[in-house]
């Protein structure tokens, strides 16, 4: 009998590499702000970063494929008052972003099928609620139209966006700053960090703390907390002796965690991003120049040190592309969007295979963009899995995304709302009968989307040659 010494793992030889410089966005002057969110969210179609931008906040979007130089006229979301703190791609509808401020208030946003040709300073709805700056948004993972804000006023608000209303508000839960707030996998439960040291777990809609964790990490800066797919709970803090930490929770019982890992003396945030299909936690600190990553599995210790991928420029920020937006062919199982002081440089994490076929393991089912459950069913207390997606093809935006976009209308036009729910209703049960009657159906609504969108240019075409006659007229 001989003992194991190298434990066996697909992602051991997983390796980072960042982008040649034409695939960077340059010239970007990335939020000098002192806060400790990412400051870039990115999807399948766009990155999202957050700017200086002076009289107000403002961001970039850029398709991924702008890559390059960014002219300083690019046009920007430039419709909050204060410095935007930050911003979240919604999970079931790539051209929607939310946006959290200072100036209080969140906005939530449509972004043109191609990208801005012009600033954007409307956005679909204004969500006021907060009375103090707004540092978390954060997309609901199954529910359509459901986004949570967490503000320094120590508030957290669910907002059905469809609607406009806050739904849910957590007010006297927690007794001092909220530094993060994740959703479990079917979008049930909260868990949250807070500044008084206590990790929560929450039932939102019974709005009640389930388990709480006092001094979860003894140190002073900021704690993280997010859960992973099983339910358990991983956090990242500071010991006593400011040592960065890492530990594993579970729920059910918070009074000693699973594990618990000292790293380094370093001083920077770790912001955690998890992968549920791998297991795999990779942890990049702010002002940090590595990206730490990790593999949580069934067996002591837990939490497996897989790697760490250095360069030699520090991270203002990072964002973190969802599993449908990587390149199956080349075995990529991450990307993450660096952010430099002015820049954005893409980084690539991949799994070396010999074989040019689909990888199956490296890539199970994973959660694809169609929501489980509309906003009005999660608050009555329905809950969901995610509907899993398969890779094999490489991901490729389905027919039903054209469904969609009637319900994105709902955003667009607040008016027409019931009107189209309706209709909806009755689209859905008849898209059974026959595969030529939903071809034929999935031709009518793209006709109709493009009258639709034909319509609304020419109004506001036919509005601004009024605006010019009148000036003449003047």
């Amino acid at each position: 009998m001989f003992r194991r010494v190298v434990r066996q793992s697909k992602f051991r030889h997983v390796f980072g590499q960042a982008v040649k410089n034409d695939q960077c966005y340059d010239d970007i002057r990335v939020s000098r702000v002192t806060w400790d969110s990412s400051f870039c969210a990115v999807n399948p179609r766009f990155v999202a970063i957050i700017i200086e931008a002076s009289g107000g906040g403002a961001f970039l979007v850029l398709p991924l494929h702008k890559t390059g130089r960014i002219d300083k006229a690019y046009p920007t979301v430039c419709g909050h008052t204060g410095p935007v703190l930050d911003i979240d791609w919604c999970p079931h509808n790539d051209q929607v972003i939310a946006s959290g401020s200072e100036d209080c208030t969140v906005m939530v946003w449509q972004i043109p099928e191609n990208g801005l040709t012009s600033p954007l300073s409307e956005p679909v709805v204004v969500l006021e609620g907060h009375s103090k700056r707004v540092g978390i948004v954060m997309w609901h993972p199954t529910a359509r139209n459901v986004l949570l804000s967490a503000g320094c006023d120590n508030t957290i608000i669910i907002w059905n966006v469809g609607t406009g209303d806050a739904m849910i508000q957590l007010e006297d839960m927690h007794t001092d700053m909220i530094y993060s707030v994740c959703w479990n996998r079917n979008g049930s439960l909260l868990c949250t960090a807070c500044k008084d040291k206590k990790i929560r777990v929450i039932d939102p809609r019974k709005e009640e703390i389930i388990a709480e964790k006092d001094k979860a990490h003894e140190g002073a800066r900021p704690i993280r907390a997010i859960f992973l797919a099983d339910g358990n709970i991983f956090t990242t803090g500071f010991s006593r002796m400011s040592e960065r930490q890492l530990a594993l929770w579970n729920p059910q019982n918070m009074d000693e965690p699973i594990s618990v890992h000292e790293m380094d003396t370093s001083n920077g945030v770790l912001l955690p991003f998890y992968d549920p299909d791998t297991n795999v936690v990779y942890l990049c600190g702010k002002g940090d120049s590595s990206i730490r990553y990790f593999e949580i599995t069934d067996e002591a210790p837990f939490v497996h040190y897989l790697n760490t991928f250095t360069t030699k420029e520090p991270q203002r920020g990072m964002g973190y592309m969802p599993k449908r937006g990587l390149d199956v062919n080349k075995c990529e199982i991450a990307r993450f969007y660096k952010l430099h002081e002015r820049k954005c440089e893409p980084i690539i994490m991949t799994v070396p295979r010999k074989s040019d076929l689909f990888q199956d393991d490296l890539y199970p089912d994973t959660a694809g963009p169609d929501c489980s459950l509309e906003a009005e069913e999660w608050f009555e207390g329905k809950n969901a899995d995610p509907i899993l997606i398969s890779l094999k093809q490489g991901y490729i935006p389905g027919k039903n995304r054209e469904l969609k976009v009637v319900k994105k209308n709902i955003l667009d036009n607040k008016l027409n709302k019931k009107a189209e729910h309706t209709g909806l209703a009755h689209k859905t049960p008849s898209a059974t009968p026959s595969i030529q009657n939903e071809a034929k159906m999935d031709e009518v609504l793209k006709e109709i989307k493009s009258l639709k969108d034909l319509v609304s240019s020419q109004e506001k075409r036919i509005a601004k040659l009024e605006e010019q006659m009148s000036k003449i007229a003047i």
